[in-house]
């Protein structure tokens, strides 16, 4: 039986799970993702190389095809990771309302079904906190009782920005150990749990203050609009689009009346926001859409839209500019030498679906020292024996 640090990570997507893993001294030994140019970004980062990436659709895989491919067995000690896409559960999508249950529950059942093959020792689970939602109750209901029946389940909605994260992103985290296992860390003294709070917004009983966007990006060179400041060996992909006239002068006087575009006179407001129902009232709509980061601040929620400055708040505090590449990933915490393609619209997807690399990290800590645990009650139990 082994007891090295090692994990299986599914639905990878760019890596963020495996880095923040990695990060916490963790070795992936296989991932599962569909998304070719996810991979390409995931075998880039030198850390997760050599990681077997299996280039499939996981509806076509068996658990135990996954274990082999991880080079582990059934009785080994590790964590099986998982962050099914959360497109079917969130708020925000309102194409889910038109989907039958059978459909929202798919892919997450499909990240059960692999669990209940193999019945792996620990299990890390991230999702948006719509999957908790009156509307996906069922769903994540029917999913947490089929654990129950072999593992004790520890789940919240976290706050990135509780973990150092310099963004504010709930999501929602699910940690799990197989009874046995379980019973092997009461006997131990171990409390199984998710990881605790680093930070807090007031930095109160003797917690860090929230990391704000300056400190995350404020050392990065200043770049205009739709430039790439040219890659030296030590700043990659600080790169962003280009915006016309129109867009910089409404952000220009956003920035100078508190961030929001309501602010702009009707001349620069579009068609789209000047919509109204049918008593005559203006539909406001998303509120952060053509807005501007508060530099002091946790960055608003990084989604896969988080390069262009009309889908959020991602209007740069200081530059006439949305964000770039590098920048949106350090609010996720990715590690400056984890390197995406140029292309916007790819890296601004791969970001915005990226688990948070610190959150990650939090949970890897955590789930790091169970296994320790474990180790240690084994490895006395056997000295024991051998006494």
């Amino acid at each position: 039986m082994r007891y090295k640090f090692e994990a299986i990570d599914i639905f990878s997507g760019c890596g963020g799970v495996s880095c923040g893993l990695t990060l916490a001294g963790f070795k992936v030994k296989a991932a599962v993702e569909i998304d070719r140019s996810a991979v390409e970004t995931y075998q880039s980062y030198p850390p997760l190389s050599k990681v077997n990436v299996l280039h499939d659709d996981i509806c076509k895989l068996s658990g135990e095809s996954i274990l082999k491919a991880a080079g582990l067995k059934k009785e080994d000690i590790y964590l099986f990771a998982g962050c099914p896409p959360c497109q079917n559960f969130s708020r925000k999508n309102r194409e889910n309302k038109n989907k039958s249950i059978a459909e929202r529950k798919k892919l997450l059942f499909e990240f059960l079904r692999v669990i209940e093959e193999v019945l792996p020792p620990f299990i890390l689970m991230e999702n948006v906190p719509g999957i908790k939602t009156e509307s996906n109750k069922v769903i994540l209901d029917e999913f947490l009782e089929r654990l129950k029946g072999r593992y004790i389940i520890k789940d919240e909605t976290l706050n990135a920005a509780d973990y150092g994260v310099p963004q504010i992103r709930k999501r929602y985290v699910l940690h799990a150990v197989r009874n046995d296992i379980h019973i092997e860390l009461q006997e131990s003294g171990f409390t199984f749990t998710l990881p605790k709070p680093t930070h807090d917004v007031k930095a109160k009983d003797g917690l860090r203050p929230w990391k704000t966007v300056r400190e995350a990006i404020g050392d990065l060179p200043a770049i205009k609009a739709g430039e790439r400041y040219l890659d030296d060996g030590r700043i990659h992909n600080h790169k962003c689009a280009n915006l016309d006239p129109k867009n910089i002068k409404r952000m220009q006087l956003i920035r100078k009346n508190g961030g929001s575009r309501s602010c702009l006179p009707d001349e620069l407001v579009l068609d789209c926001h000047k919509k109204k129902d049918a008593d005559g009232n203006i539909l406001v709509g998303h509120k952060d859409v053509y807005g501007v980061m508060d530099a002091d601040k946790p960055s608003p929620t990084m989604t896969g839209g988080c390069l262009c400055y009309s889908k959020g708040r991602y209007g740069h505090y200081e530059q006439d500019r949305a964000i770039s590449i590098r920048e949106a990933a350090r609010l996720q915490t990715f590690p400056d030498d984890f390197i995406f393609c140029d292309s916007l619209t790819a890296a601004g997807l791969q970001i915005g679906n990226a688990v948070p690399i610190d959150l990650v990290r939090a949970s890897g800590d955590v789930l790091k020292q169970a296994m320790k645990t474990i180790k240690a009650k084994r490895s006395k139990e056997k000295n024991g024996k051998l006494c």
